[in-house]
């Protein structure tokens, strides 16, 4: 029997504007669910978002 994992949550806010990046971070921006500055989500915390947040650090900011 495997035991339920408690999901944590990310809060990421989109803080800078994804003109003039690269086609790709601006796909990792829209993944995340984020839509325009000061947009706020929340979202689990496994790898691939991980990967996208690291991906995307100088737009975003993360608290855990």
């Amino acid at each position: 029997m495997v035991k339920a994992n408690k999901s944590t949550k990310v809060k990421v806010t989109q803080i800078k504007s994804v003109i003039g990046t690269i086609e790709s971070h601006r796909a990792c921006v829209r993944g995340l669910g984020l839509k325009r500055i000061g947009h706020t989500v929340e979202v689990e915390d496994t790898p691939s978002v991980r990967g996208m947040i690291n991906t995307v650090y100088y737009l975003v900011k993360c608290e855990g």
